[in-house]
């Protein structure tokens, strides 16, 4: 009976290595990591796969990637055993395509085995990209922002914006000019109409030629492009009509001197040194002839506002003109000197946005040195 006894328990003791020993023959000794999934934030044009070998390099040298296309055979990709994750992009032709993968291995003799793994994936198209979030949320910010500020605007309500000293001093250089009988001269730089400066300086242009219809003032606008040329003129002619001095406008005060950059200079500067000008305006886009107006205007005597985007000029204005708008002041100074609701309700968004940006960047560059990268993934994509 005890010798039974033993044998049960011995047979009951076996079963487990037996199954354990089972599960390990079981266990294929070529194995290896493999995702294969839907490019996130595309139309649906590819899939993604990600593969890493579990084994080492001398046990498998290389492995291989069969690649199906809606069942048809598309192409092998030969992986080398580095140890390290290997990424690919799979592009299909069309959406809802279903992408299979089989993965070999090629062991120390180059026998091919497998497929030790098989995936399949289908690409799809996604409603919204959850990468442009950020922008998303910036831009309904921004939006609101604008319609909330516009209607302040609209309303009367004081809309704070900081002194620009150049745009202060527009009344004054004006006014000196009428006091001395001579002219003002409006020099809208000598770019094309689809540069963003010219057409800044051409919404300066507007409230600077109302107030000289306003004062009498000779005015003078020299132009060099002539699309730049027919766009001044009804600017110029409806800021005189705006002052109740349509008598006053003349089709030469805007005139095309010329359409090369240094003949335009030099028609200008000439134009300066005969009537000297008490007043001028360099407002736009400038290149080498920047210094060339600047230094004539300063010869014949005459007080200058100028203002550019362009980096590489701006030294040469701040250096020879009386004031200076520097870089967005130049945008601004439309909405700074007309007033207007729409002009100062968007101005003033811009500017409480890029505070705003400049805050979620603080506070985000904070966050990840405490290991937080949250607000840097959603806000500053």
């Amino acid at each position: 009976m005890k010798k039974i006894t033993l044998i049960l328990v011995l047979t009951l003791l076996s079963v487990p290595l037996l199954a354990a020993q089972e599960t390990d023959n079981e266990t294929p000794f070529y194995a290896c990591d493999v995702s294969l999934y839907d490019t996130p934030n595309d139309d649906g044009i590819s899939v993604e796969l990600e593969f890493m070998p579990a084994n080492s390099a001398e046990e498998v040298p290389q492995y291989a990637i069969d690649l199906y296309i809606d069942g048809t055979f598309s192409n092998t990709i030969m992986v080398k055993n580095a140890g390290a994750l290997f990424l690919h992009t799979v592009p299909v032709e069309k959406k809802g395509s279903i992408v299979r993968a089989e993965i070999f291995a090629y062991d120390t003799q180059g026998q091919r085995q497998g497929p030790i793994v098989v995936k399949e994936a289908t690409s799809s198209a996604q409603w919204y990209f959850s990468d442009r979030v950020g922008a998303f949320i910036w831009s309904m910010a921004f939006i609101g922002l604008i319609m909330v500020l516009i209607r302040k605007a609209k309303r009367g309500q004081e809309i704070f914006i900081r002194r620009i000293a150049g745009l202060e001093a527009i009344d004054d250089a004006v006014g000196r000019a009428t006091e001395m009988g001579r002219p003002v001269y409006y020099i809208p730089g000598t770019s094309i109409i689809d540069d963003i400066a010219t057409l800044a300086s051409l919404n300066i242009l507007r409230p600077v030629a109302q107030q000289v219809a306003t004062y009498e003032t000779p005015f003078s606008v020299p132009i060099k492009d002539p699309v730049v040329l027919t766009v001044a003129q009804d600017v110029v002619k409806e800021a005189y009509m705006a002052a109740g001095r349509a008598d006053l406008h003349d089709d030469g005060i805007v005139y095309l001197a010329s359409v090369g950059q240094f003949d335009y200079a030099a028609a200008v500067n000439g134009a300066m040194v005969r009537e000297k000008p008490a007043t001028v305006f360099l407002l736009g886009m400038f290149w080498a002839e920047s210094l060339m107006l600047a230094e004539t205007a300063n010869t014949v005597g005459a007080i200058q506002i100028a203002g550019t985007d362009s980096t590489s000029q701006l030294p040469f204005f701040i250096a020879a003109c009386d004031y200076t708008l520097i870089g967005e002041e130049l945008y601004a100074a439309s909405a700074y000197l007309s007033r207007e609701p729409l002009l100062l309700g968007t101005l003033k968004a811009q500017d409480m946005i890029k505070g705003a940006v400049i805050v979620a960047l603080i506070i985000s560059i904070i966050g990840m040195l405490f290991g937080s990268d949250l607000l840097m993934k959603i806000f500053l994509q």
